[in-house]
């Protein structure tokens, strides 16, 4: 499992046998997506890039439709996202 998976699975309360809804459409995430994308932070700031405000559950469709159609910016995407983290969870990453 991706280190950044498992952050985002400890951030949000998931175990790994958990439904993990996409945090978009409601049905099952198949993919933890990075808002920012990866490549804009480098690679001394990967810490940043794998902080669970900017790691997102989303279901195949709502992935694609982010990165490539550029349905959804990142500012509502990380609105609906900030929404779903767990009281308390911001501080501890």
């Amino acid at each position: 499992m991706q280190k950044h998976t498992q952050i985002y699975l400890q951030g949000m309360g998931y175990k790994t046998t958990d439904f993990i809804p996409c945090e978009v459409c409601g049905s099952q995430a198949v993919d933890i997506a990075h808002i920012v994308a990866r490549s804009k932070f480098g690679s001394k700031r990967k810490e940043e890039q794998d902080h669970i405000t900017n790691l997102c559950a989303m279901c195949r469709n709502c992935h694609y439709d982010y990165d490539f159609k550029n349905r959804w910016t990142k500012e509502e995407i990380m609105e609906i996202h900030l929404k779903n983290i767990p009281n308390g969870n911001l501080e501890r990453y």
